[in-house]
């Protein structure tokens, strides 16, 4: 009969839960985009009968209401990363009033010589200084269970839920201590990535400080240098001069697909590069001058300045128009067309004595 009450109550309250898991939903993906936090996964559900009758089944004399039983909603944030549970627990405790009684940090019931399930519950209410339906005051009345923890927690969580806890048939130790030894794997890969996503930020602080400092020669050219060098602008000045030409303006398009162009040119450091700014920006602005006077064209790409270098350079080094039709395949990719280009280039370079 106690049973019959709950799931009597269960199904008046059903649409408050249906509308409150929306409003969780909602709270949550717009606090973690204000605070540019990427998660791999956030979800919510309201329990359903069946899963509630079972649940009564094994526990109903626990429970004298139906708001007893905590997570008839659950809401779950997985993270990419162990230590974002803590960041994300943080803003969860400026959000939402906290159970605490009730609350469990299953990270630190675990026995020293044991690995498990490990995740962050709060048993939570929605304040009404942060949502307020006036025609659903029991929005602010009832409890739900926000759960937090990282994918490979998760992982871990959904096999044994579904291996163990959800057999009819008990579990042999062998196969328990087989899963716990799953989960230790899990757990030290989790501290792995934390430890490589730290040192892998270490390292472009290092490499953004080591810009800065303006040491060029002893900065090494990869991906994450060149990047960094980019935020310094160092072609704006040769830029603004060639779009100066036709008194024009510049479109800003990315330099990263030069990249590889100047890998292929056997730069080393960022101080190779901005010695072939400085021993060749006059002839790169030569040459565009060539390109551009007289065809009224007032639109130039940020990248024409970078381009024009590379033209200069490898025409100085001797590649001629085999040269130029690589540099061009590399950026645009293969075309009949870019070995007339390459041609008209030479040709332009010809009359200012370039080569």
């Amino acid at each position: 009969m106690h049973c019959e009450m709950l799931l009597s109550e269960y199904h008046e309250k059903l649409p408050i839960y249906e509308k409150m898991k929306t409003v969780v939903l909602d709270l949550l993906r717009n606090c973690l985009d204000k605070n540019n936090i990427l998660v791999s996964g956030l979800e919510a559900r309201v329990k359903s009968e069946q899963s509630l009758i079972g649940k009564l089944e094994l526990k109903g004399n626990k429970y004298h209401t139906l708001e007893d039983i905590t997570d008839i909603l659950g809401a779950r944030i997985i993270t990419y990363y162990s230590d974002e549970v803590d960041i994300i627990s943080a803003l969860a405790e400026k959000m939402f009033e906290i159970d605490w009684a009730n609350s469990v940090d299953k990270r630190k019931m675990l026995e020293i010589d044991r690995f498990g399930y490990m995740s962050l519950h709060y048993i939570c209410r929605i304040p009404e200084t942060l949502y307020k339906d006036p025609e659903l005051p029991q929005l602010n009345q009832m409890h739900f269970e926000l759960q937090m923890r990282s994918t490979l927690q998760h992982v871990w969580a959904n096999m044994y839920h579904y291996i163990g806890y959800k057999s009819d048939v008990e579990i042999p130790i062998e196969y328990q201590r087989n899963m716990s030894r799953l989960a230790g794997i899990l757990e030290l890969a989790d501290e792995q990535f934390n430890r490589i996503r730290k040192d892998v930020n270490n390292y472009r602080r290092n490499v953004q400080s080591m810009v800065a400092s303006g040491n060029f020669d002893e900065v090494p050219l990869n991906g994450d240098t060149f990047r960094s060098f980019l935020k310094l602008n160092p072609f704006r000045n040769l830029v603004d001069k060639i779009a100066a030409i036709n008194q024009g303006e510049v479109y800003e398009d990315s330099l990263m697909p030069y990249y590889n162009v100047l890998l292929h040119m056997e730069m080393k450091t960022i101080g190779d590069i901005v010695r072939m700014i400085n021993e060749n920006k006059e002839s790169a602005y030569q040459l565009a001058l060539l390109q551009l006077a007289g065809t009224g064209l007032d639109i130039v790409a940020y990248s024409v300045a970078l381009q024009n270098l590379c033209i200069v350079t490898i025409l100085k080094k001797g590649y001629g128009e085999a040269g130029l039709m690589r540099l061009f395949d590399a950026l645009y990719g293969e075309n009949e067309y870019h070995k007339q280009r390459a041609k008209r280039i030479v040709e332009q370079a010809q009359k200012i004595n370039l080569i």
